[in-house]
């Protein structure tokens, strides 16, 4: 084995140990190993020697649950329990697990420590402490990829494979309102990613910080089968959902461009105007540097004319164009 001379490969290794701990100290989460679905099965059956009882016999023994209660009945989840919808049953021991342990003895307390008293919350779920797949398998009982759609990529997503779970951004004890509010959901998807809150603050960016759009308008946060959970098949796929007029065809195409937008612009934000990665000339340099030479002399020096001049002054229909110049080229102007 090589050996570097004067120095000694184990205090290297501990060294690396020491690094990686401290990684995993700083990131607050520790790597485990997926288990199989049936592991997470069990983990939220409940007790076995428990009965479901029914969400009215639960509430109606204890009073610290009122507003929870109330906002349950005016959210889609309530409205599921009446019967005349001829919906699947929803109630708190859907998530909860079977209650009738948690109410055993809920009398007698009551008579000990008055209105003080409270259920046995130990004989339910610990839904917290249940690994995130665990978690989002009990939702997963009702919303499966055959009646949600949007889920059918959900247990091969990003967000499923690293600890995130449908609890992770829905709170279905905050409101009767169970999804999130357009107004959240860039605030949501911070907690997780402050670098593109930082791209969103800058000069120039897409209007999101105005409440104009949301991260959801480009990703799908529950899964997609393309990069970055986009919600196109390719980046200009999901720029001309909005960006219409740039989705040609056209007859004369700026090759670049009719892919990846992500070439010339930074989709979050930009210190440069239209999210350009780069102030121009110097964008198109980096591809048009050496046929373009004489086109950026003047009369008093190169330098003066780069700065000066942007390449779309003439050039305007930059994403293509169907008007060829006077000669028959694509120039890519108007």
């Amino acid at each position: 084995m090589h050996r570097f001379p004067g120095r000694h490969p184990a205090p290297l290794i501990l060294l690396n140990l020491l690094t990686l701990l401290a990684l995993v100290a700083c990131n607050g989460k520790v790597s485990r190993p997926l288990l199989p679905v049936a592991e997470y099965e069990k983990l939220i059956v409940g007790r076995i020697d428990a009965e479901y009882v029914g969400t009215d016999n639960c509430v109606a023994q204890c009073h610290r649950h009122d507003k929870l209660t109330d906002d349950f009945r005016h959210s889609v989840h309530g409205e599921q329990i009446k019967a005349e919808t001829g919906l699947p049953l929803v109630n708190c021991e859907s998530c909860h697990g079977p209650g009738s342990l948690a109410i055993a003895d809920l009398e007698a307390a009551k008579q000990q420590h008055g209105d003080q008293a409270k259920c046995d919350t130990g004989t339910l779920l610990d839904l917290k402490t249940l690994p995130a797949q665990a978690q989002s398998l009990i939702c997963l009982r009702c919303h499966s990829s055959a009646s949600t759609p949007s889920l059918a990529h959900w247990p091969t997503s990003t967000h499923a494979l690293h600890d995130v779970s449908c609890f992770s951004c829905h709170r279905l004890h905050e409101g009767p309102q169970q999804k999130v509010s357009h107004d959240q959901m860039a605030e949501l998807c911070y907690q997780c990613h402050p670098d593109v809150k930082t791209q969103f603050n800058l000069f120039s960016h897409h209007p999101v910080r105005e409440k104009k759009m949301n991260c959801f308008d480009c990703h799908d946060p529950h899964g997609s089968p393309h990069n970055a959970l986009l919600k196109g098949g390719t980046v200009r796929d999901t720029c001309t959902r909005c960006h219409m007029d740039k989705s040609g065809p056209f007859i004369f195409e700026h090759g670049d461009v009719t892919e990846n937008c992500s070439n010339c612009h930074s989709p979050h934000g930009s210190v440069t105007r239209r999210l350009l990665t780069v102030t121009m000339p110097y964008l198109c340099l980096q591809c048009h540097a050496s046929a373009h030479q004489a086109g950026l002399m003047s009369a008093d020096s190169r330098e003066r004319a780069i700065f000066a001049r942007r390449c779309t002054d003439c050039h305007s229909m930059i994403h293509g164009s169907d008007t060829p110049d006077s000669q028959g080229h694509g120039t890519l102007r108007r």
